[in-house]
């Protein structure tokens, strides 16, 4: 028998326990009945999805949930998003991240999402960007909101280059997070994106629509660069099977255009709390139809993390429940489906960055015997039978392969 199996991955939900919540975590605290039902049925563990030695980024978590091995050729994360959205890039192109954020008069990064800044605002400005300095050697592309990309274009420049996450470096002056050449080849590429970037934020601190905004898109933030990326297909990895993804943010697509994996998208879905919750619910149901595998992705928990708003974080995650895992779960009520939760990686609301912990993680459907875990969250998870996985071990669990 071919059995399904469909991911929730709600990014960023782990976290620690706080003091304002009684000592339980945001996970711990908020009301998630479909979440803990699906501990209460199944299994409990841990997933290590950020191996020592690579980047806290979610382009490397995700991989490793879906068992694409992060250590080997990890490629960048700007060339994974160059492929959701179909940039084709030649053999000497080197693709990296591209925010649009708000760095204040006194040269600090105050906002790695320039105030999560609207698409239509940001396709603009990556629109003038590449009118105004684009050329043959390096091309603007929109993507969502304040995710963006940068493509440079020549054999002089290198990807072998230090760089910070725009996200855990908030609050810290840029002079202290500046690019960094891996090898001294790389140092033209950092001497060429340095004289950019400073182009583009005198550019950008004028432009029209960045007047009167608390936090104003005034720079450009390059960052995970790469090459064009190598995945190996999702079919080859779990004997023939098919998956598809659904996500609002184009590192995840680009991990499912590279992998193999059908990119369902859905309209209005951004990425925030104004997300369509219902939308993706309902994609996630049709898809799995006719896919063997579903990996329904949120973003706006991850987002809210970074922001430092608990009371965000706690409603992301309870919409999350009710408005996601709830539905679905309903609707494939009594299905030959195994269902699996997890966050892929954590996001402290105190630290408001990636962190390298073990995620929390649940499985239930005919896959899995039932153990005593009746909730779902960090520290119930270590009580599981599960214990602690990783590689392709959870989807083989779920399309029941071993």
């Amino acid at each position: 028998m071919n059995r399904k199996g469909l991911i929730f991955l709600p990014d960023g939900m782990a976290d620690e326990p706080l003091e304002e919540l009684g000592g339980l975590t945001p996970l711990e605290y908020a009301r998630t009945p479909n979440m803990d039902e699906i501990a209460r049925r199944g299994a409990s563990g841990t997933f290590l999805t950020l191996p020592d030695g690579l980047p806290t980024s979610a382009d490397v978590a995700n991989r490793s949930v879906l068992g694409f091995d992060p250590v080997r050729n990890y490629p960048g994360g700007g060339p994974i998003e160059a492929s959701a959205q179909g940039i084709v890039l030649g053999p000497d192109d080197v693709a990296w991240r591209c925010n649009l954020v708000y760095v204040d008069s006194n040269g600090i990064l105050r906002d790695y999402s320039a105030g999560h800044i609207k698409a239509d605002k940001a396709k603009q400005l990556m629109e003038d960007l590449q009118a105004r300095f684009g050329s043959d050697k390096v091309t603007f592309h929109t993507g969502v909101s304040y995710r963006n990309l940068l493509v440079l274009h020549g054999k002089e420049f290198s990807p072998r280059i230090s760089y910070h996450k725009p996200d855990s470096s908030q609050d810290i002056p840029v002079s202290e997070l500046r690019l960094k050449a891996d090898i001294p080849e790389a140092q033209h590429t950092v001497d060429f994106l340095e004289d950019l970037g400073a182009k583009c934020a005198e550019f950008l601190i004028n432009h029209p629509l960045n007047k009167e905004c608390d936090s104003p898109a005034d720079a450009i933030w390059p960052w995970s660069p790469g090459r064009s990326p190598r995945l190996p297909a999702f079919g080859k990895l779990y004997q023939g099977r098919t998956g598809a993804i659904i996500s609002a943010v184009d590192v995840i697509k680009g991990l499912g255009r590279c992998g193999g994996l059908d990119v369902v998208e859905v309209p209005g879905a951004t990425g925030f709390l104004d997300t369509n919750y219902e939308g993706k619910a309902a994609a996630a149901i049709a898809a799995i139809e006719t896919h063997d595998f579903v990996y329904l992705h949120l973003e706006a928990i991850d987002e809210c993390s970074h922001l430092g708003d608990l009371k965000l974080k706690l409603r992301a995650i309870e919409e999350f429940d009710s408005r996601i895992v709830g539905p679905v779960m309903k609707a494939l009520e009594g299905r030959d489906v195994n269902f699996g939760i997890l966050p892929d990686h954590p996001v402290p609301i105190k630290l408001r960055c990636h962190t390298t912990t073990p995620v929390p993680l649940a499985v239930c459907g005919p896959c899995v015997t039932p153990d005593a875990v009746g909730t779902f969250g960090e520290r119930s998870a270590l009580k599981g039978s599960l214990g602690h996985l990783g590689g392709t071990a959870l989807v083989r669990r779920l399309l029941e392969l071993d």
